[in-house]
């Protein structure tokens, strides 16, 4: 597989690719420079897969390599895991940039779109 063929992926579990797609928002300080990602993923597959906190973070794979964050909760409905939502954290422009081309190939292989508001 070339490398622009490559998909883009995220992971809870070492691997496996969670097929449920989040809902993601971007927010930025005002000089533009550090900002988060939230993701919100509901019914995701990893809920059903996970054994006494095998999840430690999330992973988003790509042909440049691995972001991770371990800023990764679980939120519940009635005693029961319902949705999973993590938080990854960038610093400085160049971390921002990256992010971006990962979420741009993940959208992209996932048949998403993007939007600013």
């Amino acid at each position: 597989m070339s490398q622009s063929n490559k998909k883009a992926a995220i992971s809870f579990l070492d691997g496996i690719e969670e097929p449920t797609i989040p809902e993601i928002r971007l927010t930025r300080s005002r000089d533009g420079r550090t900002g988060q990602a939230f993701f919100t993923f509901e019914e995701p597959n990893a809920l059903s897969s996970v054994k006494d906190g095998s999840i430690k973070g999330m992973n988003m794979i790509d042909e440049e390599g691995i972001l991770n964050t371990r800023e990764v909760k679980a939120r519940f409905l009635n005693g029961t895991p319902s949705a999973i939502e993590a938080t990854y954290v960038w610093k400085n422009e160049q971390d921002f940039d990256r992010f971006m081309r990962f979420a741009k190939r993940y959208a992209a292989s996932h048949g998403m779109g993007y939007s600013e508001k």
